[in-house]
């Protein structure tokens, strides 16, 4: 029988890789993004289904998932929709901050929240949500986007036992690095004057950090991998840049490692 997959966020990038990849192994794709207006190339794809989602707004979500539940039996849930916030603390507003938290987390949250009823109905189902190498380690001037994507995956963790007594599977892909424009079209920067040493040589390591991403199709694999492979598995660490940076995380211990990245990044 032909598998579904459900993506927010799918109008660029890692989203859009996700949905055309889904698509080629033979599964129906509901691609949901903001403005499906836009959309000039998922849309002339078979077995994709476009609808508008910004996962912000609570009506919006509840009204796109009664409308995809009406087209299709949904097996996946791929919450990818997000966007980095990157500056100081004190560079952001209370508004900034919230729209970063309302994104990433709460959004992630509301969309899983929504279909938890259903899969627990058919009593099977999956949920995917795209974290970072920024769940697991910090970075600075990232603390906001950190403590939305930590969140996902202590989140997932907890939701593993109450979701895993109803068959139902709650997995997180964490890549590194991705080689689209993500720096440029999804980060919010924000600047400040007394940070602004720091943020030169930030800003430095970041573009030699992006040499090194992986492509978005590479990514989409490992969610493909999570969606399919049956484990009980919560965390896959995607990119060869993130796999190398979790096992130093693991092999030095969380402080070690936040002196290290301190030291690689001030000197």
């Amino acid at each position: 029988m032909q598998k579904t997959i459900f993506i927010t966020g799918a109008s660029t990038g890692l989203g859009k890789a996700a949905a055309k990849l889904f698509q080629s192994k033979g599964w129906n794709v509901i691609a949901t993004m903001r403005s499906p207006e836009k959309e000039t190339e998922l849309n002339q794809l078979e077995n994709i289904t476009i609808l508008p989602l910004d996962v912000t707004n609570l009506q919006q979500i509840q009204s796109t998932f009664e409308k995809a539940i009406s087209l299709h039996t949904i097996d996946v849930v791929f919450n990818n929709a997000g966007y980095g916030l990157m500056g100081a603390m004190e560079a952001f507003d209370d508004e900034q901050i919230l729209k970063q938290i309302n994104t990433n987390l709460l959004g992630v949250i509301r969309v899983t929240h929504a279909f938890i009823p259903y899969f627990r109905e058919k009593k099977s189902g999956m949920f995917i949500s795209t974290t970072s190498m920024g769940g697991f380690l910090g970075f600075p001037l990232h603390s906001i986007y950190h403590a939305t994507k930590f969140g996902i995956e202590g989140w997932s963790e907890s939701m593993s036992f109450e979701l895993g007594i109803h068959n139902i599977g709650i997995k997180t892909v964490a890549p590194g690095g991705i080689a689209t424009d993500f720096l440029y079209r999804s980060l919010d920067r924000n600047l400040h004057p007394a940070y602004k040493n720091l943020e030169d040589k930030l800003f430095a390591l970041t573009d030699s950090m992006m040499e090194a991403a992986a492509t978005a199709e590479k990514i989409a694999e490992v969610v493909y991998e999570a969606a399919t492979d049956g484990k009980d598995q919560i965390r896959y660490i995607a990119g060869e840049d993130a796999k190398a940076m979790y096992a130093r995380r693991l092999e030095l211990g969380s402080e070690m490692s936040r002196k290290e990245i301190r030291k690689q990044i001030l000197g």
